[in-house]
């Protein structure tokens, strides 16, 4: 039944194109066919006509208010979606947030940090503030040729990280991408058809060949990925990234490649990063301020308290001739 009834939408949708004034030209010419090329108007008596007009007309009209009222329950169940995404959002950030400023590290990896700075500070000698200038200069400079080598040919990414193409453009950010299909009339959300799999993706109009398709870069959330139409002209996707840690360098494999070298991602705050590596990351910045002005770091600190707290306990012993490190 359903191919049956779309089966001329694609001679009704280029014969729509070709009226710029809109439905009145379009039904205008369709009666005035009526006139000239049927006995439509003379072939039984006026009021057969008419009703027959009205009955139709009736008839779709309840067909178009029933698919607007499921359009509009579709937009809520997607504002209601991304509304309990951005609450769980900020709820993992106020978790975050509340997690302790300083974690302790284990005996284990504290050793491995005090020998990696060790490392690093004996291979990187002393040098006057000329000789760290022209150090770095060298290092761009290198860095600038092995990049333009290792991306020759990719193509720079546009304002949104993403990339403009003939037949849509693309944005986006470390969680999503947002994909945006112009078309070159109006239509109706019944006539789009968008189909996502774990690493695919066709969107385009019905019963003809798709705007876009092909193996996506990487992987998604189908469960977590909509669509919208955008004033009738524009079909708007959003994609969620499974990994969130890496920028895609085309949307489908045929797509040209981006150099996501050249990517200009939002600045980073500590709120962005999980509550692990918040902690860490907090921490040595603590010590590291701690040392600068003199002062004890986290683990010494928590190392003299241990020591104040014993001392109280035992105050028969005799601590004067003790050295502490």
């Amino acid at each position: 039944m359903v191919d049956s009834e779309e089966k001329f939408d694609g001679i009704l949708l280029a014969l729509a194109q070709q009226h710029p004034d809109g439905i009145i030209e379009l039904l205008d010419t369709f009666f005035n066919f009526l006139a000239r090329k049927t006995d439509f108007y003379t072939g039984a008596p006026p009021e057969v006509g008419e009703k027959m007009v009205l009955e139709k007309f009736k008839k779709y009209q309840k067909v178009a208010y029933a698919e607007d009222e499921k359009k509009k329950a579709e937009r809520e169940e997607q504002e209601r979606r991304k509304e309990e995404r951005r609450k769980k959002k900020e709820m993992e950030e106020r978790e975050a947030a509340n997690q302790p400023k300083i974690k302790e590290l284990t005996d284990e990896e504290a050793d491995a940090l005090e020998k990696k700075l060790a490392a690093k500070s004996e291979k990187s000698p002393v040098q006057s503030p000329k000789e760290e200038e022209k150090a770095q200069e060298k290092s761009e400079k290198k860095g600038e040729e092995e990049e333009d080598e290792d991306n020759k040919g990719k193509i720079k990414p546009n304002a949104g990280n993403g990339c403009d193409l003939e037949n849509y453009r693309w944005t986006q950010t470390l969680q999503e991408v947002e994909v945006v299909i112009p078309l070159n009339l109006k239509v109706k959300s019944r006539d789009v058809v968008v189909e996502y799999g774990r690493k695919t993706i066709k969107a385009g109009l019905r019963n003809a060949t798709p705007i876009l398709q092909g193996e996506l870069y990487n992987e998604i959330k189908v469960e977590e990925c909509n669509w919208y139409l955008d004033n009738g002209s524009a079909i708007v996707l959003s994609l969620e990234k499974i990994n969130k840690m890496e920028w895609w360098g085309r949307l489908v494999l045929s797509d040209p490649e981006i150099n996501t070298q050249k990517v200009a991602p939002e600045p980073s705050k500590l709120g962005d990063l999980d509550g692990e590596t918040r902690g860490m990351v907090e921490k040595m910045m603590y010590d590291q301020r701690q040392k600068e002005m003199g002062k004890p770091t986290s683990d010494e600190q928590k190392k003299q308290e241990v020591l104040k707290k014993f001392m109280e306990q035992h105050p028969e012993m005799d601590f004067s001739k003790c050295k502490f490190n």
